[in-house]
This record gives structure tokens, C-alpha cells and sequence, in this order.
């Protein structure tokens, strides 16, 4: 099964709730309470999100979390990459040319479809952003839909069968 970790979910969460904030701040124990994600992973996430530059932190009495930019300037790829690390389906969709690749990968057929479908999920995940997140849902995502990856063409006719009129586009 694919998922995402359970920190990445609650950071993902938190940022939904700061992003409802609309530029106020929101004190860790705040953002616990509201989203009723335990106070330490809450506290835990944060950080990472505070050293990933996703959210700015402010001492003093109205201290507390910001996000770092507005709400639709922060890519849903983005802060899944600073929770959760680089998006990859198999080992050889995240190994650069200085890590070790798969014993595989030098006689793997479906490598390249691999890396397809890793840059759909990229794509996807990078045309929505937290702003998107905090809308209401719609029925289908319309930003998920056409990500441009090339459709299917039509199965070749058989061998000495002419092409059929809706093929062919032609009508009778």
C-alpha cells in the first residue's frame, strides 16, 4: 500500500489550520487543540516545517507559528518533500547519479513507466497547493484532471481490415 507517514498527514493538517489563520499566529498548543493533533507530533512537525521554511516563529507574549508564505504560494509537493522526502514509487525514481541504483535497473523493462506515473504524482501534487486545501472540496478535482500525460492512441486496425468510420473520424 502507498501512504504517507502519519507526521506528514498531521503537518499537512497543521499547515490547513495556519493557512485558516489568514496571517494571525497560532501557538503549538492552539494548533493541538484546533486539530486535535497530539501536542507532541504536533510540536515535532512544526519544527521540521520551521527548518523546511514553510512556517516563520515568533516569540513573545502573541508569539507562535505563521506560514512562511501566503497559503497559495506553498505547493502541496513542497510540504510533503519536507516532511516525507523526496516522492517516489520505487527506489530508482529517487536515487540522483551519485547514489547507489537498484541491482535491477540496468535490465528493468518498466523502469520508465515507473518514472511516468512518479511524475504524474509530482505534477499532481505540485499543482495543488495549501490554498486549495483549505477550500471546499469539489466533486472532481479539477486541477487533478488533464495533467497532461499522453493519452492512449487508438489500437492500430487489423492487418488487411479497413479503418472504422469512428477511427477514422469519418461519418457515413
Amino acid at each position: 500500500m502507498l501512504r504517507m507517514s502519519k507526521m506528514t498527514d498531521y503537518g499537512i493538517v497543521l499547515m490547513t489550520e495556519l493557512a485558516r489563520a489568514e496571517g494571525d499566529t497560532r501557538t503549538t498548543r492552539e494548533l493541538a487543540a484546533r486539530t486535535r493533533v497530539p501536542l507532541p507530533s504536533a510540536s515535532k512537525v512544526l519544527k521540521s516545517l520551521l527548518q523546511a521554511a514553510l512556517v516563520v516563529s515568533h516569540r513573545g507574549a502573541n508569539g507562535g507559528y505563521g506560514l512562511a508564505r501566503p497559503a497559495h504560494e506553498l505547493p502541496l509537493a513542497e510540504l510533503v518533500a519536507a516532511l516525507e522526502g523526496p516522492v517516489a514509487l520505487t527506489e530508482c525514481g529517487v536515487h540522483t547519479s551519485g547514489g547507489a541504483p537498484c541491482e535491477l535497473e540496468s535490465v528493468c523493462q518498466v523502469r520508465g513507466h515507473w518514472r511516468l506515473i512518479n511524475d504524474a504524482i509530482q505534477e499532481a501534487l505540485g499543482r495543488l497547493t495549501l490554498a486549495d486545501l483549505i477550500a471546499p472540496a469539489p466533486r472532481v478535482p479539477e486541477r487533478l484532471v488533464g495533467l497532461g500525460t499522453p493519452s492512449r492512441p487508438a489500437p492500430s486496425p487489423a492487418a488487411g481490415h479497413p479503418p472504422s468510420a469512428s477511427a477514422t473520424g469519418v461519418r457515413s
